[in-house]
């Protein structure tokens, strides 16, 4: 039998052992909870209950902005285009473009923040002299910089076999926009100049990428005029690594409301008319759809003077240029969804080093 010592010393034990064991379920709860609604546990001494102290607004940017890395950056260093889609939401408000040198600063210090993917967009990026500004960037950003992913989305009107023979070595990507297959609908949308076809071009486009080993990419933006379009059979006979699918987007300021350049509110379509679009090309594998819900804050978009732009509001809100302010506090007014970006499969193999294609 135990006598009145040992039991005493028993419970004295397990009163113990459960009080410790509280303790630690507490305060791993109290963590669990911060993790999940974004407070901030204040540490207490050991056995009392962790006290939750809410984060006010201005405590969560900082904080969420602070583990920002640019990991893939939009760099749409020219507004200018050939063509006049009328749903575009980055308009040829101005005609400005950075010194090359001054490009060049703005990419290495997006390198040194732990930038790995750049993409080179507009306007038309191959525009401005006549993609020779453009090549430069490119071959900078793969030879000097060794970025792992260096891409391009252009329409394609205005590139040429000798670009590829110059530059394609440093491009993993090429994406070109095509909203149709129907040349009319190009046309209505505003896709296209003069009697250019396209659709030829896409397809030359097409086999350059592959004679000069650049991975093909096509990006489709989802409107009431291709809505109804079945793709399923060109884009599987093109065979792109992606097929970037958008639903058509409105942006204050660029496509809609005052001072904008473009009225894209006949392109509107609705969620379902989108999904309806997806659900009759499930089969495509190499789809990738974007709602607007995916879209909006997903990106980090630099414009031509290489200031982020926050679309949280519905419209582009420029935070100071990375060349005045650094890539740290400029980032802080990006408006990114570092969430959604993975999400929405932002982060994939993109670099063609690591595709296995048949060239």
């Amino acid at each position: 039998m135990l006598t009145s010592n040992q039991v005493g010393f028993a419970a004295m034990l397990m009163q113990f052992c459960f009080k410790n064991v509280h303790s630690c379920l507490a305060a791993l709860l109290g963590w669990i909870f911060m993790l999940v609604s974004g407070t901030q546990v204040q540490q207490t001494p050991v056995g009392k209950i962790s006290r939750l102290k809410t984060r006010t607004k201005e405590q969560k940017e900082g904080s969420s902005t602070q583990l920002t890395t640019p990991s893939s950056v939009n760099y749409h260093f020219t507004r200018q285009c050939n063509y006049k889609c009328g749903f575009c939401f980055h308009t040829a408000k101005t005609s400005f473009v950075l010194p090359i040198e001054e490009a060049k600063r703005g990419l290495r210090l997006l390198k040194e923040a732990g930038m790995e993917k750049v993409n080179f967009s507009g306007g038309e990026p191959f525009l401005h002299e006549r993609g020779h500004f453009l090549g430069e960037l490119v071959r900078y950003c793969k030879q000097e910089l060794q970025l792992p992913s260096v891409s391009i989305v252009s329409n394609g009107s205005l590139i040429r076999e000798t670009w590829f023979q110059k530059y394609g070595d440093y491009l993993d990507i090429l994406a070109v926009s095509c909203d149709s297959f129907n040349e009319d609908t190009n046309k209505v949308i505003g896709r296209g100049q003069g009697r250019k076809s396209h659709l030829d071009k896409l397809h030359k486009v097409r086999d350059w990428c592959r004679d000069y080993k650049v991975a093909f990419k096509i990006n489709s933006v989802i409107n009431t005029y291709n809505v109804d379009e079945d793709m399923t059979e060109q884009i599987t006979a093109l065979n792109p690594v992606r097929w970037k699918v958008f639903q058509c987007l409105i942006i204050e300021g660029e496509n809609a409301g005052e001072n904008s350049l473009r009225e894209a509110e006949k392109f509107i379509i609705s969620d379902q008319q989108f999904q309806d679009f997806l659900d009759r090309h499930q089969s495509v594998k190499c789809l990738v759809p974007e709602s607007n819900q995916k879209m909006r804050d997903s990106y980090l978009i630099l414009d031509e003077y290489m200031r982020f732009l926050d679309c949280r509001e519905g419209r582009k809100d420029p935070s100071k240029s990375i060349l005045d302010v650094g890539v740290e506090e400029a980032i802080k007014f990006s408006g990114f969804d570092e969430k959604m970006f993975l999400i929405r499969g932002g982060k994939y193999m993109w670099s063609k080093a690591n595709m296995k294609l048949e060239w």
